[in-house]
């Protein structure tokens, strides 16, 4: 049995509690066991990826039961290729998190970091639609934990509307569970495609509506309109390295759309048609048109930023919508560059934030390191916007050619363009308040015959380390590297799509009894 695809599932699992309840009083200990164990996640995440690269789908039966009887973790190209991300996302925040001293403004940080993984990598590795939800709200319950660490009204009050929101989808979610079960008697997502493929039309009303439960569930995790209200003052009040890693939150409800609903209700499955796709599409119009005119209109740093996320998931789902191997491509690229740059623009405010004092978008006198973080800014900014050279400008090439057909083209192709160039209006205006207009404010300075200026007056902003530097720095090198490697990169992800839509070897993989277990 290939035990190493349930490791990042346990890794965290055990380690969590174990930081939690034994290490807990001594933060140096606990800092290198977190550290230690999330490298180590990230060294499985890489041998996973090299397993899934034979093209195979690898099954692994817990408690050695077959499907659908039992719970099955399922690896592929598309899995393995999401928990290395997760997995090297959580390196570069926990870095950022120890050396801007976040981790330790509260307790239980490396506690929730490590569940939060579980929950991640459990949510993308998991081959049943029960235990998706499972996982949801493992890593829902440790990002509520994460979303209010230190503390503070504001937070509080965003994080309450975030647990409403996520609990209202959870609902949602056992009801369309309910309504699977109800009319196909299972839940494992193979075994479901089976089921579903074989009901006809006129009989498949339940189906349908359960199709729809999970797309509005999955809306809510992915940001999509109408259900993205919880995301601007979730991620604007959270701590900025929960912001960060929360760039691969959005991603999960991308993923189950894409997974699920490209595995049991396809276009191509009679029972459902492309009911999932037609309510897809509009609803990604709309929310690049709210995550453009949200960055356009913002006044603070943080919901700029927000906002920025919310357009970039609006421009990912729009090509998710096709449920297409070539549009899929296009997405799985956008989606690995467009968390790196989300995760970038926060670490990178985090840095300017503390320093200012403030996230209002104003002039104030220039920090130390100005420069500096001009440039992480511009360059996180121009990889959001899909500016050239970074890997965003080709992720929204890739996304315009995939949808070029006659019906689609107008709306995909307005939509993108016209919110990229609000997107770097927005983003050029607030680099404009935040470091070019602050060199010309001078600070406050005695003038001749009167006492010095009290330091207390004028807060000191010291240099970032280069420890604090290196995330932001890391997370564009990314994008840069996504750039430079994009052939070999859109590659494995063709190869990715391909084997996302070959439903045969899927539901063969998972449902024999003989093999690989």
């Amino acid at each position: 049995m290939m035990h190493w695809i349930i490791l990042p599932v346990v890794l965290p699992a055990l380690l969590a509690p174990l930081i939690g309840f034994v290490m807990r009083h001594d933060m140096t200990l606990t800092r290198t066991a977190s550290v230690a164990g999330t490298l180590l996640l990230f060294a499985i995440s890489l041998g996973l990826v090299l397993l899934a690269a034979d093209g195979e789908t690898h099954v692994y039966r817990l408690g050695d039961w077959p499907a659908p009887f039992g719970i099955v973790l399922v690896l592929d190209r598309l899995s393995a290729l999401m928990v290395v991300l997760t997995a090297a996302l959580a390196v570069i925040v926990l870095i950022h998190a120890i050396a801007s001293g976040w981790d330790a403004r509260g307790w239980h940080f490396h506690t929730l970091f490590q569940f939060q993984l579980m929950g991640v990598c459990g949510a993308f590795l998991t081959g049943d639609v029960f235990n998706l939800f499972v996982f949801f709200e493992v890593l829902l319950i440790a990002s509520y934990g994460l979303m209010i660490h230190a503390g503070g009204t504001r937070r509080i009050q965003a994080g309450l509307q975030y647990v409403v929101a996520n609990l209202a989808g959870s609902t949602l979610f056992l009801f369309a569970l309910g309504a699977i079960y109800a009319s196909t008697g299972t839940l494992n997502l193979a075994d479901l495609a089976v089921r579903v493929a074989e009901l006809p039309r006129e009989e498949a009303g339940l189906v349908r509506v359960a199709a729809m439960l999970l797309l509005v569930v999955f809306a809510v995790k992915a940001a999509l309109f109408p259900v993205q209200f919880w995301l601007p003052g979730t991620y604007s009040n959270a701590p900025a390295p929960v912001a960060a890693l929360f760039a691969i939150m959005t991603k999960v409800g991308a993923y189950a759309i894409l997974r699920v609903h490209a595995t049991a209700f396809g276009p191509e499955v009679p029972a459902t048609g492309d009911l999932v796709g037609d309510w897809l599409f509009p609803a990604a119009i709309v929310t690049i048109a709210i995550g453009a005119f949200g960055v356009l209109g913002a006044r603070r740093v943080m919901p700029l930023i927000s906002f920025s996320v919310i357009g970039s998931m609006g421009t990912l789902l729009l090509a998710i919508a096709s449920f297409s191997p070539g549009a899929t491509t296009a997405a799985l690229y956008y989606l690995v560059h467009s968390t790196f740059a989300a995760a970038c623009l926060f670490l990178v405010a985090d840095l300017v934030v503390t320093r200012r004092g403030s996230d209002l978008l104003n002039a104030m006198p220039a920090t130390a390191q100005n420069g500096l973080f001009a440039a992480l800014f511009f360059g996180a900014a121009i990889g959001m916007a899909g500016m050239p050279p970074l890997s965003g400008f080709l992720g929204k090439l890739l996304i315009l050619d995939a949808l070029r057909a006659p019906e689609v083209m107008p709306w995909a192709w307005t939509a993108i363009l016209v919110g990229s160039l609000l997107t770097i209006v927005g983003f050029a205006r607030a680099g404009s308040e935040l470091f070019w207009k602050s060199t010309s404010i001078p600070l406050p300075v005695a003038s001749p015959g009167e006492a010095a200026v009290d330091a207390a007056v004028v807060p000191a902003t010291p240099g970032a380390t280069p420890l604090e530097i290196a995330p932001a720095v890391l997370t564009i090198a990314a994008l840069v590297g996504l750039a430079a490697f994009a052939g070999p990169v859109a590659g494995y992800l063709e190869d990715t799509a391909i084997q996302l839509f070959d439903r045969a070897q899927y539901i063969g993989a998972v449902l024999t009894t003989g093999g690989e277990g």
